[in-house]
């Protein structure tokens, strides 16, 4: 069976061969004669993938190009491929800048001759589902093979750009892993070494995150570089190429619902379409597969939704195997799953897609023009204009606008003050709304409408509950934003804010202020004490000089920082000036009202030496947005500790210990748990995330209790005869006690450091099914009330478990704090809002 496969693959799936009888004979090297074994033999090395995509290329200059876009986090080269017929590769720009003139993204007129559909496909996101890198190498010949009289001809009709690897890290990690695990002969028992992938996986990249949840959010550098050139093109297909569980039969169009209200009538259809075209194939070689299940077009950071809201026909392809299928596993009905079937099986569902794309040419160009027009004219939703408070929210407005400029979604400022009757995302309620000259404007009339409008509205309808990722993401609860969103058209002006004037350095001030309501606030902060520069804040709200200050409010006094001598004034200033904070100079210490600069309420502010555990136990994503947190956006020092040697630490070298999310029964044993109490006794802090929150619970001497069972309801009589369940009801019945990433607006005691920053409310996106009690001997920082959640879906029987529960709390423990966050504010690095609140935890809690 291994080497009838094997063959398969390279005769293209029995399909796409150029004669009857295999391969004309041709001077371009095959991938096995290239690598020098048969593709699904063995993994390939990312480094031989790229040798062999570059060799390709200048074998090909006139049906190929190769461009580096990028570079991954541990320097990997990112590539994309660009094949097409001759004809069109020499006039590739022409119709690269035509496809945007007819989607309003470039001015003009399109011109030349016909335009081919534009092809886009992605390989490999997850790093361990690696069959997809290993099926590319055999598309990339056929497309290229002059012998090969289909692909030749669809080539006429299409550009494709290929991907061959979007996470180049994690296929890395599980590539050498596999190949220094496996056995000379390949073992198939699925409890072999070989099958078991050890902590943390090869799926995510370098910083642990999933990039196939990321491709809205664009948090990774791997997902910012590919948005660039995807933007340059905008195709009209996007296929990503994923793997599944071992056992799953292979999985293409059309999705399963929800769909998106978004979604036109033109990209169902064609999610119908491609479907077909798989299913020639599929049957034709006895394969067996499944459709309209699992995977769904709601959530908009996947790689089948967000190209989708952007006009194109998007969708994913899932092959059985992941990264416990190795070489050969034996599946559970005793039947083996080889390397070679799941390459095979990527490969033909590639040259399907091409070939849909190629005979659907004209309809599919016509169809992406007609997307725009209306998305300009006429744009999806209810919301016509989104406003939102620039004055005290400048970073928060800065942070979005760049946002908007990488998803090129276009925006104004307001050009005079008004009203209107909108949706208030501060108080959850359509009333009357008033905007300010100078406020941002983003109106919906434009190109990318259809994607603002899914990343803006408040809440998404949800036309079926059984979905597979988070129900709610919307970016103004996500950034923490003062506005409204209007139905009707609201006037903006120039697309340019005044620019920011550089502070004034005044050698006579006394100190200098810095307000304390946003990330870029905390990366001041992290840049003056990285500099040795001592900085306090106010634990009150305080006014001077007829300006008031809430507290949080940084202070940086000259008095404790004579050692800098003249260094001081332009350390300060150009660490503002370089994150655009406005700074206050104050020529006294005395204010007018709260606290003077010399009292005890003015807290001074000590450089934490922060640890971050990390190793088996520990959610892999939930330590990489933490790691991220430190590294890559506020550029803080952070020491990462192994669970496996944790219980040897000296953690008198720290003053912060941060627990992610993760299992710790197994790494915080009674021996090393009371370890870690009495570091907090001593003085230490303690922060505990989401999974290590319910670990702690219940745990002598921890505060944070779980809600007690009701046994007086436990005991209900047995259910009658109209109630009884339906086995086939059995996932609706599940998800009636879930919560699937919704957004609760709690409420906050910003009295407290911990929500110093932050306004009566937080709006948390909650993925747990059940929070703490308050606590009696603690501070319940941020608390979900009785009332309904913002946005997103939330089970029938889990509404009682989050209200009146705790999100946010804060225990003295001698002379240390235990922050337990329930809530992750760190969600994907994307919950903008919620990144201060985490260093109100690190940095101000305690102090």
């Amino acid at each position: 069976m291994f080497k009838k496969i094997s063959k398969l693959v390279l005769c293209g799936a029995l399909l796409f061969c150029g004669t009857a009888g295999g391969y004309a004979q041709s001077t371009l090297q095959t991938p096995q004669q290239f690598l020098g074994y048969k593709l699904g033999e063995q993994f390939t090395y990312h480094a031989r993938l790229v040798d062999y995509v570059r060799y390709l290329a200048d074998q090909n200059p006139s049906k190929m190009k190769v461009q580096t876009y990028g570079h991954t986090y541990e320097k990997r080269p990112l590539l994309l491929a660009t094949i097409s017929s001759p004809a069109n590769m020499q006039r590739l720009e022409e119709i690269r800048t035509n496809n945007l003139k007819n989607a309003g993204l470039l001015s003009g007129q399109p011109t030349g001759g016909k335009q081919p559909a534009i092809v886009w496909l992605s390989y490999n996101i997850h790093g361990n589902e690696s069959v997809s890198s290993e099926a590319v190498l055999q598309v990339l010949y056929d497309l290229l093979d002059p012998n090969n009289a289909q692909t030749q001809k669809w080539l006429e009709n299409t550009v494709v750009l290929l991907d061959p690897c979007v996470n180049p890290d994690g296929r890395e990690r599980y590539t050498q892993w596999y190949n220094r695990a496996r056995n000379q002969q390949p073992n198939a028992s699925p409890w072999a070494w070989e099958h078991n992938e050890p902590w943390p996986g090869g799926r995510p990249n370098h910083y642990y995150f999933d990039l196939n949840r990321d491709w809205a959010w664009q948090t990774q550098i791997e997902s910012q570089q590919r948005a660039v050139v995807y933007n340059q093109w905008m195709p009209q297909l996007h296929a990503d190429f994923h793997e599944q569980a071992v056992d799953n039969p292979y999985y293409f169009a059309p999705s399963a619902k929800p769909y998106h209200d978004a979604i036109t009538p033109w990209q169902r259809q064609a999610q119908n379409f491609m479907g077909e075209y798989n299913r020639k194939y599929f049957d034709k070689n006895n394969w067996l597969y499944f459709t309209r299940e699992s995977f769904d077009l709601f959530y908009p950071s996947y790689g089948d939704t967000w190209p989708t809201y952007q006009g194109a026909i998007a969708m994913t392809y899932e092959q059985g195997g992941s990264g416990r299928a190795g070489v050969v596993i034996q599946k559970s009905d005793g039947d083996s799953l080889t390397l070679s079937q799941r390459i095979a099986h990527h490969h033909a569902a590639s040259l399907a897609t091409v070939e849909a794309m190629s005979d659907k040419m004209d309809q599919v160009v016509q169809e992406f023009k007609k997307f725009y027009a209306q998305a300009q004219r006429e744009p999806f939703g209810k919301y016509r204009s989104y406003v939102f408070k620039v004055k005290g929210e400048e970073g928060r407005i800065k942070d979005l606008t760049q946002y908007l400029d990488r998803q090129q979604i276009r925006y104004g400022y307001a050009k005079g003050a008004g009203s209107s009757k909108g949706f208030n995302y501060q108080s959850g309620k359509t009333e009357s709304v008033r905007y300010e000259k100078g406020d941002l404007v983003i109106s919906a009339y434009q190109p990318k409408s259809t994607l603002l409008n899914v990343l803006f509205e408040p809440s998404a309808r949800l036309e079926d509950s059984v979905t597979y990722d988070i129900t709610a993401w919307s970016l103004p609860y996500a950034y923490g934003l003062k506005g409204a969103a209007f139905t009707n058209r609201i006037d903006a002006g120039e697309a340019q804010p005044a620019a920011a004037t550089a502070n004034t350095v005044v050698p006579a001030a006394y100190a200098y202020i810095a307000r304390w309501n946003g990330i870029q606030d905390l990366r001041f902060l992290a840049a003056l004490l990285k500099a040795k520069v001592r900085v306090r804040y106010s634990e009150v709200p305080f006014e001077q000089n007829k300006v008031k200050y809430a507290p949080g409010t940084l202070i940086i006094t000259r008095t404790g920082n004579e050692n800098l001598g003249a260094k001081f004034d332009q350390l300060v200033t150009k660490a503002a000036d370089s994150l655009g904070i406005e700074l206050a100079s104050s020529a006294t210490g005395f204010v007018t009202n709260g606290a003077d600069f010399g009292s005890r309420s003015v807290r001074y502010v000590k450089a934490p030496r922060v640890a971050l555990l990390t190793g088996e136990g520990v959610s892999a994503y939930g330590f990489g947005e933490v790691w991220h947190y430190f590294e890559q956006q506020i550029g803080y020092p952070v020491t990462v500790l192994g669970a496996n040697y944790f219980g040897s630490v000296p953690l008198q070298e720290f003053d912060v210990l941060i627990l992610p999310t993760g299992s710790y029964g197994g790494i915080l044993d009674e021996k090393t748990l009371n370890k870690v109490k009495d570091w907090v006794r001593a003085g230490g802090k303690l922060i505990a995330m989401e999974g290590a929150v319910n670990f702690l619970s219940d745990k002598p001497d921890f505060a944070v209790k779980k809600k007690t069972t009701d046994t007086t309801n436990a005991k209900k009589a047995a259910p009658a005869a109209e109630d009884l369940k339906k086995y086939a009801n059995r996932e609706r019945e599940s998800i009636s006690e879930e919560v699937q990433g919704s957004v609760f607006r709690i409420n906050l005691d910003n009295t407290h450091p911990l929500a110093f920053g932050y306004g009566a409310t937080y709006p948390a996106l909650i993925k747990t099914s059940s929070l703490p009690q308050f606590m009696r001997d603690g501070w319940n920082v941020g608390v979900v009330k009785e009332e309904a959640p913002a946005t997103g879906f939330v089970g029938s029987k889990v509404s009682s478990n989050l209200q009146n529960g705790l999100v946010l709390g804060v225990q003295e423990m001698g002379r240390g704090q235990v922050v337990y966050l329930v809530d992750n504010p760190l969600f994907r690095a994307f919950w903008q809002g919620g990144k201060l609140l985490f260093g109100n935890a690190v940095f101000l809690v305690g102090q």
